[in-house]
């Protein structure tokens, strides 16, 4: 099995069992030269925010869309943009990627600007 199909695997177990706890999800998605957030609606048919550092007001404080800095901000964005939206539950959703680096860092600047998962 490729790396890529164990990630999908991973990450399909995960979004079932956020499906059974019917919560928005944070899901975050990265490669190499960006990271990508959204938080996604309870039945998983509409992106009610998103933030990334492919968006012009991140790109343009970073350097480099794909390193933990980067990251950190985009946390902080989505964590802005769902505190203004009025969303403060949440699941997250990592897509398969180990918890660690970039990932881990979208989800710690989401919980200390206001997320709670």
């Amino acid at each position: 099995m490729s790396n890529k199909l164990s990630r999908i695997r991973r990450a399909r177990k995960t979004r079932l069992k956020i499906a059974e706890l019917g919560v928005k999800r944070l899901v975050v998605y990265k490669s190499n030269c960006h990271i990508y957030a959204q938080i996604i609606d309870e039945s998983g048919a509409k992106i009610l925010v998103s933030a990334s550092t492919a968006e012009k007001a991140i790109s343009a404080s970073v350097k480099n869309g794909g390193n933990v800095e980067a990251a950190t901000l985009v946390g902080k964005a989505i964590a802005a943009k769902a505190t203004a939206a009025g969303i403060k539950e949440i699941a997250f959703d990592r897509s398969g990627f180990r918890f660690h680096g970039r990932i881990k860092a979208v989800a710690d600047a989401a919980r200390e600007n206001g997320l709670v998962f």
